[in-house]
């Protein structure tokens, strides 16, 4: 089997994530201290202990999901040296997938992570939007409905699920539209904002200037992009570039799923808390085998199985 390891995205956040791994290893503790020298707030206690509203905020979560993503990554490594072919992640999990490809280092996507949560929390105070969970529609459906709703396609998770965005009117207009034109779902999610459409151009532009200052290096495995649903180059700048239009950009995970296909990966190790992405991938193609590293007890499970 040809390996895939994927990272998990916001709103996999859990009280307790990241903990076991700790107490098992000094070297993955040392991990969350240096994440709280680098941060300067408690972050191993938050991941530690709660409590899940502090988690949820964007500035914790983000950092939060990658430090824990990493641990279990980290974790797996040393207990087995895995040849990966290629890496993804979505959205925020995009940076885990370069931090394990070597694009940047471990202190740097921390910094990135901290201020691009921070930067889109604030563009979510600023105007109210938000988003909703598509299930069942066709092309041709969810083009009309985000005509009319004034909507636009945040994530393309699989071909029978997409996530939109959009002011708070036009989300809850969606919901009215989606049953007028006979869409299987329609739910709106419980998020800050309207993430990946132009609600987030604050952001982006704010997070120009940090993403100057981070070294970005030529990735020593393929990460594909969510932008692209193709690998990065080996251009630097071209995926720091990326990354940023990722900020205001749709998502295509499905995209990407595909594109770890083509390049012979049949097996997806999930990193990080939940299960959301090896979800997505059995409704794209349930003949792939996807196993998860989120904890002790996960790890154990896919190390018998790698």
């Amino acid at each position: 089997m040809s390996d895939c390891c994927i990272f998990a995205g916001q709103g996999a956040q859990v009280p307790g994530m990241g903990r076991d791994f700790a107490e098992a290893d000094a070297e993955v503790m040392s991990l969350f201290d240096a994440a709280n020298s680098v941060l300067g707030f408690d972050l191993k206690k938050i991941c530690f202990e709660g409590p899940a509203e502090e988690l949820t905020k964007s500035n914790v979560c983000q950092p939060a999901i990658f430090v824990t993503s990493y641990a279990a990554y980290l974790t797996l490594q040393k207990r087995k040296a895995v040849s990966f072919s290629c890496a993804a992640g979505l959205s925020l999990g995009e940076w885990g997938a370069l931090s394990a490809a070597g694009v940047l280092d471990f202190e740097s996507t921390l910094k990135v992570l901290e201020a691009r949560g921070r930067f889109m929390q604030e563009a979510c105070e600023a105007e109210p939007s938000g988003m909703i969970a598509i299930v069942g529609a066709s092309a041709e459906q969810l083009a009309a409905l985000c005509e009319k709703s004034s909507c636009t396609v945040a994530n393309y998770n699989s071909d029978a699920q997409q996530v939109l965005s959009g002011s708070k009117d036009a989300i809850a207009s969606a919901v009215a539209i989606a049953k007028e034109l006979g869409i299987k779902r329609a739910l709106p999610l419980a998020t800050a904002g309207a993430f990946h459409s132009k609600f987030m151009a604050p952001a982006r532009e704010k997070l120009a200037s940090v993403l100057d200052g981070i070294e970005f290096k030529a990735p020593k495995i393929p990460v594909l992009s969510n932008i692209t649903g193709k690998p990065h180059s080996s251009d630097p700048g071209e995926i720091r570039a990326l990354m940023l239009e990722q900020v205001t950009g749709t998502t295509n995970w499905a995209a990407d799923v595909a594109c770890a296909k083509s390049l012979g990966c049949d097996r997806f190790v999930e990193f990080g808390p939940g299960k959301v992405l090896s979800g997505l991938i059995k409704k794209i193609d349930p003949a792939l085998t996807t196993l998860n590293v989120g904890d002790v007890a996960s790890l154990e499970a896919a190390l018998a199985a790698l």
